[in-house]
């Protein structure tokens, strides 16, 4: 089992590597990786050093030879995690073969085959899967890379920076070199090998150079790049524009591969991604895989700067490059590809997962403390909420010191790898402003909750705001107002104290840096605003949880006539959750049910508002997911209960398709969606209220063939898809029948296929999960399709997955052993399915606490899923 590394015992390390030299002589079941590194002894460590320790897991050694001399047995030592070279000198060179076999590394780290491809994955700890190295962030080198192959099995042979030669062997082998211009950590390195087909174009600089794109993936998949390729060079043209960011290459590559355990991987100069992240078409990829796409493209890319040029110091800085890096792609999916409803997505998600992290077993800081599986810790925590603390920053600095700073940490740290406190000082020195309250975002664990009073005084025209905040110690929490007047218009604000200057802006930033303080907005014309209404917390400002008493005439206002679309949604998210309680609570007290009129108002009026964006309108008539009303209901003192959960919001649902019945036919005729398929805003906005309002129109009985009618008349997958999902969740023949069309349609296409997947394991029942599971389409060794059925039954199903027999949780653990001994990182992701376990019944409870301590018992168990599991026993 594996040590626990801690923040506060970090020490540099004793030898840095100049150089590293690697061949690699690729065969499936036996590869020899050939590796030359020139090290040298770190001249800021001053004490003395008499072992070199390498990192090493699952590896042969075949040779090892010191300054071109054989290592003689007693200079060195082996364990199953790493290899020390005793009494080293200052200066070496280490030549080391080691003995893989890829086909039987079913984990996907380090050098793996699959699909007849052979690929790389070095982040975190990977590269020690390869050969024996210094594997940490903070030792960089400049990388040189030979490939040899067979030419006819793999005819390309990738690897990070540029082509500097190549040629041909006997016996059917060739080889190519490359070299990486730019030091690196090892996490960056990367190698794909394969019968690839390349889609090419070229993308321009600033300055004048031409830069070549390339894509590579399977036969058969050149069609389904262009999109990629376009939002790559639209990625790169916003880079420079808004951050003067120039690419460094002469060529930009990407591989797609079918088993991967994450999104992509932002390898310098050679980006390997999912394929499902890809490929794309309109007869099989959703809107919302379109813009995955462009997002996920875009972020890769943007790390080239924040994350590759600058690296990390240590993985305890682990969200410097990717909270910075998914602002950066937050601010271009927002600005180049899906404007304000963009916000709405990102805190919907936050909310979501990471607010659920903060609450539950695994709940840790932005920068962690200690940690015993680095994996465990790529979160929505180190991601999003590190995202949003960099947009804190921004909001804090105004965009032009904000840009002003993010310029000097280029110019400061290029080549460097560095920490968060080393970024945050550049903020402080050009805001000449004490940042000590706002480090605390780093580290302190858990959601602030940020409680509200306001009041009016129409006589003296003033209006008072109180904000206390809850958290262990007080942070600085930026907090966006805006006063909505009974016209539905932002009012001018000053703040008393202040001159008149600032009388025009209708949004103000408060800052909240104590545990409690008050705000008053002074000379206000009650004559002309009327009653008032505060929009607080705009642009969700700051991740905290606001509690503020508005009754539902308030929310009902706000959410038609709020300016900020986060705010307006918010209202309207707020409204329908209430009324939904409210039926769990009658439900629970076995009362007669009574439908709140505020909320079928506020749903007609937007239903039939045509002035509003079209996406968000279908944000606001979206109602909250069972589990988003299940944790607001754990928030309020009670257990989860998830059979009432989904009584009461299908209730609703059926409540609001039935009184509402044609006012949705009238708007979902209306809505003509623009042939042919375009995948832009406005198109996608129209799609997403058009299907949202059949989403209702399906909960009544007679219109499963009209909507059977419209899923096979589809065009793209989109509305393909959106049919689907409708005719499915009704378990009728007529779903049935759509489920094996879709099926007998696309299951060569395995993309399209675990949308198939994800759609059964979302609506269906555990017995129709464990049939698909036996199916020839299922493999528990591709992380794709288990993340479409076991992970989307477990995570996205939670009326079936809590069933009271307890079935749902002795699967899951089942699942876990399973996965456990071929990919621990698919495996701890799944098992924190049951970090939640203590927010339900007691009856639940139990039977998950049986499952977590019958994993625990498990003899071999990894050390991803042991401190996953031995947290949320705790």
């Amino acid at each position: 089992m594996k040590q626990t590394k801690y923040l506060e015992t970090y020490c540099p390390p004793d030898y840095l590597i100049k150089e590293v030299d690697l061949d690699f002589n690729l065969k499936e079941t036996c590869t020899l990786v050939k590796t030359n590194l020139k090290i040298y002894r770190n001249p800021k460590v001053q004490t003395n050093i008499p072992v070199l320790r390498l990192d090493g897991r699952d590896l042969e050694l075949v040779s090892i030879l010191m300054d071109g001399q054989p290592l003689a047995e007693d200079c060195f030592r082996l364990d199953h995690e790493s290899m020390s070279i005793l009494n080293p000198p200052e200066v070496l060179t280490l030549c080391i073969t080691t003995r893989l076999n890829p086909a039987t590394n079913t984990s996907l780290e380090g050098l793996y085959f699959t699909s007849d491809i052979f690929c790389t994955q070095c982040e975190a700890q990977g590269f020690q899967k390869i050969t024996y190295f210094i594997d940490r962030p903070d030792v960089m080198a400049h990388y040189t890379c030979k490939i040899t192959a067979d030419h006819r099995k793999y005819p390309i042979l990738l690897s990070n920076g540029n082509l500097i030669a190549a040629g041909r062997l006997d016996h059917g082998r060739h080889w190519v070199q490359w070299q990486d211009p730019f030091f690196k950590p090892s996490y960056l390195f990367a190698l794909v090998a394969g019968d690839l087909v390349c889609v090419e174009d070229v993308f321009q600089t600033c300055s004048g150079r031409r830069i070549e794109l390339k894509i590579y993936v399977q036969p058969g998949n050149a069609d389904k790049c262009d999109h990629a390729l376009q939002a790559l060079q639209k990625a790169m043209l916003w880079d420079e524009q808004v951050y003067g960011r120039e690419y460094d290459l002469d060529v930009y590559m990407i591989t797609a591969v079918d088993d991967f355990n994450m999104g992509a991987m932002e390898n310098k100069g050679l980006n390997v991604f999912n394929s499902a992240y890809v490929l794309a078409q309109p007869e099989t990829a959703t809107d919302d895989d379109f813009q995955k796409i462009e997002t996920i493209i875009a972020h890769e890319y943007f790390h080239n700067w924040t994350g590759n040029r600058i690296t990390l110091r240590d993985w305890f800085q682990l969200s410097l490059k990717e909270g910075l890096t998914v602002f950066r792609d937050q601010q271009f999916t927002e600005q180049a590809v899906m404007g304000a409803i963009k916000r709405i997505d990102d805190v919907r998600n936050l909310r979501t997962s990471q607010f659920q992290e903060d609450g539950g077993p695994l709940s840790h800081p932005v920068r962690p403390e200690s940690y015993l599986e680095i994996n465990n810790f790529y979160t929505t925590t180190v991601y999003n909420k590190g995202a949003e603390i960099i947009r804190m920053l921004y909001l804090l600095q105004g965009s032009k010191k904000f840009y002003q700073v993010m310029e000097l940490y280029f110019e400061r740290f290029d080549g460097m790898a560095v920490t968060i406190d080393q970024f945050l000082d550049l903020f402080e020195k050009v805001m000449a402003f004490d940042l000590h309250c706002f480090r605390r975002w780093y580290s302190q664990a858990g959601t602030p909750i940020v409680r509200v009073k306001y009041k009016y005084d129409a006589v003296k025209g003033e209006y008072w705001l109180n904000f206390r905040q809850e958290c262990p110690d007080c942070m600085h929490i930026p907090i966006a107002v805006g006063l909505v007047d009974q016209h539905g218009k932002d009012i001018p604000l000053c703040l008393q104290g202040e001159s008149d200057q600032n009388i025009k802006k209708t949004t103000r930033i408060l800052h909240l840096c104590t545990q409690e303080a008050s705000f008053t907005f002074i000379n206000i014309d009650a004559r002309q605003h009327g009653q008032l209404r505060p929009s607080i917390l705009r642009g969700f400002s700051a991740p905290v949880k606001l509690k503020i008493d508005l009754n539902d005439t308030d929310l009902s206002f706000l959410m038609a006539h709020d300016t900020d679309a986060f705010n307006c949604w918010d209202a309207g998210h707020r409204l329908f959750a209430t009324s939904i309680l409210k039926i769990v609570h009658d439900l629970k007290n076995q009362k007669a049910l009574k439908f709140n009129p505020d909320i079928m108002d506020a749903f007609k009026q937007t239903l039939l508002n045509q002035s509003r964006d079209q996406a968000l309108i279908a944000e606001l008539l979206t109602l909250p997911s069972e589990n988003v009303l299940g944790q607001m209901i754990f928030d309020q003192g009670h257990a989860i209960d998830p059979d009432t959960i989904h009584a009461a919001r299908e209730f609703v649902l059926q409540h609001l398709s039935l009184v509402l019945k044609d006012e949705l036919m009238q708007v979902y005729t209306s809505l003509k969606d623009p042939q042919p398929y375009r995948p832009d805003p406005q198109a996608c906005a129209l799609r997403r209220l058009k299907y949202l309002v059949l989403f209702y129109l399906g909960k009544l009985s007679n219109m499963d063939t009209f909507i059977y009618q419209e899923f096979c008349q589809a065009r793209h997958m989109t509305a393909e898809i959106s049919t689907l999902k409708i005719l499915a969740n009704q378990g009728n023949p007529l779903g049935n029948k759509a489920l094996q069309k879709f099926y007998l349609k696309w299951r060569h296409d395995p993309i399209v296929l675990n949308k198939w997947f994800s759609i059964q394991a979302s609506t269906h029942t555990l017995k129709k999960v464990e049939e698909l599971m036996q199916g020839q389409d299922f493999s528990i060794k591709n992380p794709n399709k288990v993340r479409a059925l076991i992970g989307r039954f477990c995570f996205g199903n939670p009326w079936h997955f809590h069933q009271k027999d307890g079935a749902g949780y002795k699967f899951l653990a089942r699942q876990v052993l399973r996965l456990d001994r071929l990919n621990p990182q698919m495996a701890a992701s799944m098992v924190e399915a049951f970090n939640h376990w203590k927010k339900y019944d007691d009856f639940r409870r139990q039977l998950i606490q049986t499952e977590l301590h019958k994993i625990l018992m498990y003899k071999k168990l990894s050390s991803n899923v042991f401190e996953i599991v031995s947290k949320a026993v705790r």
